[in-house]
């Protein structure tokens, strides 16, 4: 127990040491993403436990829960579904993801994504966004599912090749300056792939740049003090054949130009992956981003604790809060809150490190 605590003070002087102007205002972040009202409800209080930050998600926000936040303490930060379509999907087919054969792209596992060039669902989502940021006075909005529709939170990713529905490849033939040779879908795709695959994949990179931007500019048009954060997968370039870049559209470079805050999920278990790859990765970013310093974005990780797959133990979940904690991280957060009301082992845990620094 004596070495962890020194470890941490070790890891909180660096990472609360200041790094660049956005950071000047800003404490070391330490939260809870998913519902933490569900905390409130079992009797606990945000500023009891050391948090000074809660991750909602959009679903679980209201007023009684934001003004609870708010008289603990807590700066309000809330997840939004980007690009998570399936119940859009129901009464939409039209934003149906299309794969190279010209099928509907099945669920991948539990997620289904949606095509993020269809019209209808970007106003879709820009009007929910606009209802929070009208009702909420909220410190900022993290952008979830930003990916072309996949599934990377598991040691096996799918990953299909979309979206071919006809809206994109007109687009995309826009984009090439001619027409795509081919009679139907699975022409027109194939013929893609082989002879134009790094136009193509620039072009779908371009689609979600364009959402962080127009979602970004949203935010700032309302909330001008509000981040704007990210939620990503949390893979190196060259993981699973560079499908990071390739089958999800993320360039991680680009993306931090467009957001004041970088949020890799670093869900160690999910991804068959060891503790220690936790800190590897934060320090990693830091290398390619600008580790926070001026008008680099802030990185704020969030890190495993539910038990799927095997189980996490308390003092496995201590040493990933530690390893993502580390310099230049300026910010942590776990999930979610039913892991720590399932073990209250690891609510002690996160108590214990979150209280360490007022």
């Amino acid at each position: 127990m004596k070495n962890s605590v020194i470890i941490f003070l070790v890891v909180l002087f660096y990472a609360c040491a200041p790094v660049g102007e956005k950071n000047d205002s800003l404490p070391f972040i330490k939260g809870v993403y998913g519902n933490p009202g569900t905390l409130l409800d079992a009797g606990y209080s945000f500023d009891s436990l050391g948090m000074n930050a809660v991750f909602v998600r959009s679903i679980s926000l209201n007023q009684e829960f934001y003004e609870s936040a708010r008289q603990q303490g807590c700066r309000v930060f809330v997840e939004f579904p980007t690009l998570n379509g399936k119940n859009y999907l129901q009464e939409n087919p039209e934003a149906w993801p299309i794969n190279e054969k010209g099928e509907q792209t099945p669920a991948a596992d539990w997620f289904m994504g949606i095509c993020p060039t269809d019209p209808g669902f970007k106003a879709f989502r820009t009007k929910q966004l606009n209802a929070i940021l009208s009702e909420f006075d909220v410190d900022g909005i993290f952008l979830d599912y930003l990916h072309w529709h996949a599934q990377f939170e598991t040691t096996e990713p799918i990953l299909p090749e979309t979206c071919f529905c006809n809206r994109c490849t007109d687009m995309f033939e826009g984009q090439l300056g001619h027409a795509i040779p081919g009679s139907g879908i699975p022409e027109k795709a194939a013929w893609i792939l082989d002879n134009a695959d790094d136009e193509w994949r620039s072009w779908r990179n371009s689609i979600l740049n364009g959402w962080v931007r127009d979602l970004g500019e949203l935010v700032k048009q309302s909330r001008p003090e509000a981040l704007l954060g990210v939620f990503y997968a949390s893979w190196y370039p060259a993981d699973h054949d560079s499908a990071l870049y390739r089958k999800l559209g993320i360039d991680v470079a680009e993306l931090a130009n467009h957001v004041d805050v970088l949020s890799p999920m670093l869900f160690h278990r999910m991804k068959g992956r060891p503790v220690e790859w936790v800190g590897e990765y934060v320090e990693w970013l830091g290398e390619l981003t600008g580790g926070g310093e001026g008008d680099a974005p802030l990185i704020w990780p969030i890190v495993q604790s539910h038990n799927s797959p095997g189980v996490v133990t308390p003092e496995e979940f201590r040493q990933v809060m530690l390893e993502g904690s580390r310099h230049p991280s300026s910010g942590i957060m776990m999930f979610s809150d039913q892991s720590l009301l399932q073990d209250k082992e690891k609510m002690e845990v996160m108590k214990e490190i979150y209280l360490y620094e007022k």
